[in-house]
């Protein structure tokens, strides 16, 4: 079943970050974060419809690898045991966890909303969302974009792939997604 999101307008992720970006990030964070597959258009009037294909959706709060409660696509803002989320709820939080990540980046990394940066802006917001805004603002991958130096920050994702101080493969997986998005339209 097709959801429905609001027309652009001043607190839209669409609003926030551009259409490409917005599109882009509501389809690859189901994707890495809950493993689920989805399709997402803009419809005339400018809604963003996104329609779930196939995978779980974690209507149900469950604890993460890391023992944290969770929902939907990787939600943890007031999730406590036994909630229980609509598919329509889930994509409301995914939006609004999606715009609280993106107004922090957009802050630290001015230089994101440049003309013809919808890539790098994607990837940078997904980025922060796994690893939350503090981290991505004082990463690397934000001093190099800052710097102008665009492949050595998409190069820099890739010192993101460990948790509790050891590798993880799916975040290896993952960081090299994130670089080959940000890495599009750099010449």
């Amino acid at each position: 079943m097709p959801v429905t999101l609001p027309k652009p307008g001043k607190k839209t992720l669409a609003a926030i970050v551009g259409a490409v970006t917005a599109l882009g990030l509501l389809v690859s964070i189901p994707k890495d974060e809950s493993g689920r597959t989805v399709d997402a258009a803009i419809k005339p009037t400018g809604e963003i419809v996104v329609t779930h294909k196939a995978g779980d959706q974690h209507l149900d709060a469950y604890r993460d690898i890391a023992g944290i409660w969770t929902i939907c696509d990787g939600d943890t803002a007031n999730v406590k045991p036994g909630l229980r989320e609509t598919q329509a709820g889930c994509q409301a939080r995914l939006e609004r966890q999606l715009i609280a990540h993106a107004e922090p980046v957009m802050a630290c990394t001015p230089r994101l909303r440049e003309r013809g940066r919808d890539y790098q802006r994607w990837a940078a917001i997904s980025l922060a969302y796994n690893i939350g805004t503090a981290a991505y603002c004082g990463s690397t991958v934000d001093r190099r974009f800052d710097a102008g130096d665009w492949r050595g920050g998409c190069d820099a994702f890739l010192m993101w792939v460990k948790a509790s101080g050891k590798i993880v493969r799916g975040l290896q997986l993952r960081r090299q997604r994130e670089r080959e998005i940000c890495l599009r339209g750099l010449t």
